[in-house]
Order: structure tokens, then sequence, then C-alpha cells
């Protein structure tokens, strides 16, 4: 059973918000793709999630910086692609209150993936908006729910993603290479995942000795539902997935680019 209501979620200035005077903020400039359309199905069938809810966000919520934007993404090629492709567009999907009523309605204890596809609502380009992860945060009470992020940590992204964290809504930051890996531990706002060369079966360190693991999912050994590692977010492992795709020569390319300078 899938959420599908024509409707969306616009970015707009909030007149109650105090003005920013963050450092680490862009400059202020109109957010021209600010509206975002979020979609939910209650059943994957997607073989490494396992039979959990699933939501997909619109593609211009993806960060700016990501090296694999147009450059070997997973979900953008094949059929996830064609589904990512209708919520980008609002073909399918709903706003982020639809979107945060369904999840208060999803069992307790459930254990859900946000994003398959897409990232977390940004207020501006790189900028997480912190009200709304907070408010999905909430909603997620009593729920196991989790994601990435390839959002840069700066110092108010850092603060976003912490308080969700904390809020029990698992944030993991999505590393591109070993060193990035390390630097985004060494932060300890949230756990971490990284990505790997294609080949990849076997658990391996970084430089400074923290254990990556092989996400099980990825090597048909078990699927989302039955792992969740994911979701916890006082685990000391980082989580290792192996590059996939018909993009995975790319972003192995990244990958090795990095971590062999």
């Amino acid at each position: 059973m899938s959420i599908s209501i024509m409707a969306r979620a616009e970015a707009r200035p909030n007149p109650d918000r105090a003005p920013q005077s963050r450092s680490d903020l862009p400059p202020a400039l109109p957010f021209a793709q600010g509206v975002f359309t979020y979609h939910l199905i209650r059943v994957s069938r997607n073989r490494k999630t396992g039979p959990i809810p699933v939501t997909t966000t619109s593609a211009n919520s993806c960060p700016p910086n990501c090296s694999f934007k147009g450059n070997g993404c997973y979900a953008e090629s094949g059929p996830l692609a064609i589904h990512w492709n209708a919520v980008s567009r609002g073909k399918r999907g709903s706003s982020f209150d639809e979107l945060l009523q369904e999840v208060a309605t999803l069992r307790r204890h459930a254990l859900w993936r946000h994003n398959q596809a897409g990232d977390l609502t940004p207020e501006a380009p790189g900028v997480i908006d912190a009200q709304l992860l907070t408010r999905l945060a909430m909603a997620n009470r009593g729920r196991r729910g989790f994601t990435y992020t390839h959002y840069p940590p700066t110092t108010f992204n850092q603060i976003a993603i912490h308080n969700a964290n904390r809020l029990g809504f698992t944030v993991n930051l999505s590393a591109e290479t070993l060193a990035q890996a390390d630097a985004y531990a060494d932060l300890g706002i949230a756990p971490v995942v990284v990505v790997l060369p294609h080949d990849a079966t076997k658990s391996t360190c970084t430089t400074a000795g923290r254990q990556v693991i092989v996400c099980p999912a990825s090597t048909g050994n078990s699927d989302c539902l039955n792992c969740g590692i994911c979701q916890q977010r006082d685990r000391a492992a980082i989580v290792g997935f192996p590059a996939h795709g018909s993009g995975a020569s790319r972003v192995q390319a990244v990958f090795l680019r990095e971590n062999l300078q």
C-alpha cells in the first residue's frame, strides 16, 4: 500500500524565525527549487530493505555538494529512477505535513527508512531545514526511523542532525571516502556510513582504526528488516555500502581517487 496524494510542500521564509546570523550559512538568496514532494510506501518490495515502510523525496532535496549527484548515484538509474522522477515532478507524493501524519500512524516500534532516494529537506542550498527535521523526529517518536544525509556537517547542520538523533530519529552521515568517514566520526554527532569499492565483501578499517562493516543487505546475507544496524544511533562501527547500480564505477572512482591520495 502506498501513499500517493497530489500535493507538494513549499519552502517559504518563516516570519516568526529569528534572523540568521550564523557564519556558516550561505548568502540569503531565493531558493529557486523550494517545492518538495514526499512519497511513502508502507511495504517495500525492495530486496535490500525488506518489507518495511520506505519514503522517497523529490530530487531537489539533494545537496549540491554530493559527488555522486549526476555521477553514479544508484537512484538515478533503474526502476527506482522512474519512481523518483515521478515524485520529483509531483506526479506522485504528498506534502510534508501529510508525510508526518503518515509516519505518526506507523505501528509502534516499526523500523522504517526515510529517503531511499532524495535527502533531508533544505531551507537553502546546502542547509538542512532544522525545524522540519525536528518535526519529522517528533512524528517518529515510538518508531525506529532512520536515514542518511550527504549534507555537509557545517555547524548549523551538525546541530540539526545531532538534535534529530537525540530525539530518536537516526540520521547517518554519508561519507564518500574512509578519510571523510573518520572526520565525520570525530564529530561525535551521529553514526557514519561510507561508500566502498563495488567488490567489497569483508570488513575493513579506516586509517584511524575504526571498524567498517559491509552492509549485510549488500552481500545478500540479510535485509534492513532483519538487520537494523543503520538505525542504531550509538553504534561504534561504520557501515560500508559497496558501490552498486549502473554508475558503480563512477562512485568507486570517487572513493579510490580520494583514498589513494
